[in-house]
């Protein structure tokens, strides 16, 4: 049964990675580079999982969520990073989930999160603001000591 199911899912997001960058290819200039690129993604990971699947002989039973209590915290956590982008500003709102969200499912090597948090800040800024030229809300955080953002 498990995997079937993994059989479907993969084709799933095959399906949608699909469309996603089809409808990508509409958009004018650059400004469908990511969302095609995205898709093509979505596309390879649906495959890779349908593929794995089908050479797979195990049939062993497994959990759908061992954990559901994290799950659950992730969900809360991603829906608090959604609701603080406006108000905080893309980059602070980021690099703050980053801190939080390992932290709340049970990491505690704080060094290790502000390092990885600062390195995703700097390459979601690179994507968002240099590559793709992207306008992104205002950061509080630049607004307090006079930046503007």
């Amino acid at each position: 049964m498990e995997r079937q199911q993994d059989i479907v899912l993969g084709a799933i997001f095959v399906a949608l990675g699909l469309a996603a960058a089809w409808g990508a290819t509409a958009y004018t200039g650059a400004s469908g580079n990511y969302p095609l690129v995205l898709g093509i993604l979505l596309a390879l990971t649906g495959a890779l999982v349908a593929f794995k699947a089908i050479r797979s002989s195990d049939t062993t039973e497994r959990e759908l969520i061992n954990a559901p209590r994290k799950l659950f915290t992730a969900i809360g956590i991603g829906v608090v990073y959604v609701a603080l982008v406006v108000p905080l500003g893309f980059f602070t709102s980021s690099f703050l989930l980053m801190l939080a969200l390992p932290f709340a499912l049970g990491f505690r090597r704080h060094a290790y999160s502000l390092i990885v948090g600062a390195i995703f800040t700097a390459i979601v800024y690179l994507v968002f603001s240099v590559f793709l030229e992207r306008p992104l809300p205002s950061e509080a955080i630049l607004t307090l000591f006079g930046s503007g953002g």
